[in-house]
């Protein structure tokens, strides 16, 4: 495989890790151009992140840590939150803390790197790892509690979701199997929060109920889903929050906690 594949092939993942950053597709990949831009002008930087997955995030850290990119103006899209109201937030409460244990949390729980491999990315001990990934979840569980409709026609993965998102003190107002119950339950109570399968009970699709939803109010939105390359394309507004099945609940909560962060307005402490 050439470099070009290899790093061809880790994009993806990378733009989800920098949405979820940001909190923002068009922020997010907005480093991201950054990044392979900083690499085509060095050489050796080049050589480094065709290395791999670590070297290539490595190098998105130290462009995201410089802080120097002209942001482009985020476009509107119908499978995510409005960027640009999105990016205003972010930006704010990103400019009063610092993001090193959001990121520590997302490397070893949403891309699944080792603490040894994270601490590699930010350029930091391996010790601190740990202990940044605990304040980050102390963080999560000071969020404001929100009403969360689940979208999910695999029985099972369903009742643990429910699970996960009752134990975080959220309230489950619905589980939905298909597109047309997911907008009952909408209709009757709405969400602050939605967790979306893409494929659904009767072959109908989470995106399409998502983009419902989306019609009706503006909330944030975890997909859930075995089929990400169906919504990392590149073609389309894509979701700012992105899990893989099979999933780790760590990798749920951290998702959870990113889309409340900069859905709820609140600076983290």
């Amino acid at each position: 495989m050439s470099m070009a594949d290899q790093i061809a092939v880790q994009l993806p993942y990378l733009r989800r890790y920098a949405r979820a950053l940001t909190g923002s597709q068009a922020s997010g990949d907005t480093y991201v151009r950054a990044t392979l831009e900083a690499a085509l002008a060095d050489r050796s930087l080049l050589d480094r992140i065709g290395q791999g997955r670590v070297p290539l995030y490595a190098a998105f850290t130290r462009v995201w840590s410089s802080g120097r990119v002209e942001m482009a103006e985020a476009a509107s899209g119908a499978v995510g939150r409005n960027d640009s109201a999105c990016e205003q937030a972010a930006q704010t409460r990103l400019s009063h803390i610092t993001p090193a244990y959001r990121q520590a949390l997302l490397l070893t729980t949403l891309e699944e790197f080792t603490a040894e491999e994270a601490a590699t990315i930010l350029d930091m001990p391996a010790a601190e790892i740990d202990g940044m990934v605990v304040q980050a979840v102390g963080e999560i569980e000071r969020e404001t509690a929100t009403d969360v409709l689940i979208i999910e026609d695999e029985p099972l993965i369903s009742m643990q979701l429910e699970g996960l998102v009752t134990d975080l003190g959220h309230c489950v107002i619905g589980t939905a199997a298909t597109r047309t119950r997911a907008l009952e339950i909408f209709a009757e109570k709405p969400a602050g929060l939605v967790l979306a399968d893409i494929q659904l009970a009767d072959g109908s699709s989470g995106i399409d109920a998502v983009e419902d939803l989306l019609r009706i109010g503006d909330l944030p939105v975890i997909f859930i889903t075995a089929y990400p390359e169906q919504l990392l394309t590149g073609e389309r507004p894509e979701p700012t929050y992105l899990v893989t099945k099979p999933f780790q609940e760590s990798t749920v909560r951290a998702a959870i906690s990113q889309a409340l962060f900069f859905a709820s307005g609140r600076p983290l402490p």
